[in-house]
């Protein structure tokens, strides 16, 4: 009787050698799990938008006119520039609410294995506390975190 994941010509050689089959016949290779999950990864996100793009193609009624290639849709002009200047201190704020956010991400997994790590980690995340926390006096210095509101 064959075993399963055997063909014909193998099954002659295994019962040869008495009976036995090659296990490596039944393992799948390591790379098809890797092609399925690329193939899942692209697929899931490109077929709603490929549907959406059908629907929109074959269901949605034209609609051309002024009022649709106008710059607003709403129907209401626009007034004044579309340029709108601000000061440079929001952008500065926002990175340094970055650069700090991305720290508490360094810091959980740190926190987390505190006990088991060894001295070098503890001095390697102290360096980095310091260089952020000397950042911090950069910025406090500069003034880059006075909230000044000019009204």
């Amino acid at each position: 009787m064959l075993g399963f994941g055997i063909v014909p010509e193998q099954a002659s050689s295994a019962n040869k050698r008495g009976g036995c089959f090659d296990p490596h016949l039944m393992t799948p290779n390591p790379y098809f799990f890797i092609v399925i999950f690329c193939g899942v990864a692209l697929v899931f996100p490109l077929m709603p938008l490929a549907l959406a793009w059908l629907w929109r193609r074959f269901f949605q009624p034209p609609k051309p006119g002024a009022g649709k290639n106008a710059t607003y849709e709403c129907g209401v002009e626009s007034v004044g520039e579309a340029q709108v200047q601000f000061q440079s201190q929001y952008y500065l704020y926002c990175v340094i609410f970055l650069i700090f956010d991305v720290e508490a991400i360094f810091l959980v997994p740190f926190a987390v294995a505190f006990t088991g790590l060894p001295v070098g980690a503890f001095i390697a995340i102290l360096v980095f506390l310091l260089l952020l926390i000397e950042g911090l006096i950069w910025a406090w210095s500069k003034g880059c975190l006075n909230w000044a509101v000019k009204g």
